[in-house]
């Protein structure tokens, strides 16, 4: 792992970068590949091999958890793991092998996480020297990633997710798409009431889903998009309606049945455990 500090920073007072280290893959991991078919060509091969996680965020929604770790180091009670563990692992299943992730709140406090855990990829940090915003973060990341010619994954550090990254690939270059945001269909937190046109109560549905789809925080980016990014704020209000006004934007609705949760709130934290405890986020 090393740790790079931020753009505007005075690297000649930083401690000196440390190489990455070469980790195991988990038994059994094999290469992510996503192929597709694309105009003028025949069994394009694609591979995602590279992720970037943002983990800068104060987490202040979640205190006093995030009072002494960030929010990705923050344990869902009953999993044994952090955020962040989790994340790893699942990257890893899915063939990912270099990992980068941008700090900011504490980021000493996940750099000694990471040196003294049992990592099954390799893992390097940057830390931004003042809130770059979701977008900035992201192109600062970006410019750490081994291999800047080829695709990568993006998500944010307080996900909770798992499902087939390859079959999200494979989805966003079958759509020759310079970004793919998953899609996920929370459910809303209070009980709704359906009534008839008259205005007579027909019944009290409890948790519905929204009709709503939401940006799941988790993202397949083409090489180039890095480049459309800012270099300060949120690509959300930038780099992505831009793309969607070329069609270069897709949006892959999670399968049916996935788990997702973003933990945001101690409430978020306490339901996450719940469900998780209920069988939940097992992989389908």
């Amino acid at each position: 792992m090393s740790a790079d500090s931020g753009p505007t920073a005075d690297r000649t007072s930083s401690p000196a970068p440390r190489a990455p280290r070469p980790l195991p893959s988990p038994p059994g991991a094999t290469p992510s590949t996503a192929s597709a078919t694309l105009p003028g060509t025949t069994n394009v091969v694609q591979t995602v091999t590279q992720a970037v996680i943002l983990a800068g965020g104060q987490g202040s929604r979640l205190r006093p958890y995030t009072d002494d770790r960030p929010k990705p180091l923050v344990e869902i009670p009953g999993t044994g793991t952090p955020i962040l563990g989790h994340q790893l692992s699942w990257l890893a299943s899915e063939g990912v092998t270099d990992v980068v992730i941008s700090c900011g709140h504490l980021a000493g406090v996940l750099e000694e996480w990471l040196d003294r855990t049992d990592l099954p990829l390799q893992v390097r940090t940057v830390v931004e020297a003042e809130p770059l915003g979701r977008g900035g973060g992201l192109k600062y990341a970006a410019k750490a990633l081994p291999r800047p010619d080829e695709p990568w994954y993006a998500t944010n550090g307080d996900i909770w997710t798992r499902f087939s990254l390859r079959d999200m690939a494979a989805f966003h270059h079958e759509r020759d798409a310079v970004a793919t945001l998953a899609l996920a269909r929370p459910r809303i937190p209070w009980g709704a009431v359906e009534t008839d046109q008259f205005g007579n109560v027909l019944d009290f549905i409890e948790a519905p889903p929204s009709p709503f789809l939401i940006n799941a925080g988790l993202y397949v980016f083409s090489p180039e998009f890095a480049e459309l990014l800012p270099d300060v704020g949120d690509h959300e209000r930038t780099t992505f309606p831009q793309l969607a006004r070329g069609k270069r934007l897709a949006g892959y609705q999670l399968p049916q049945g996935v788990y997702w949760r973003a933990i945001d709130t101690a409430k978020d934290l306490t339901e996450a455990a719940k469900e998780l405890a209920a069988g939940a986020g097992r992989t389908p």
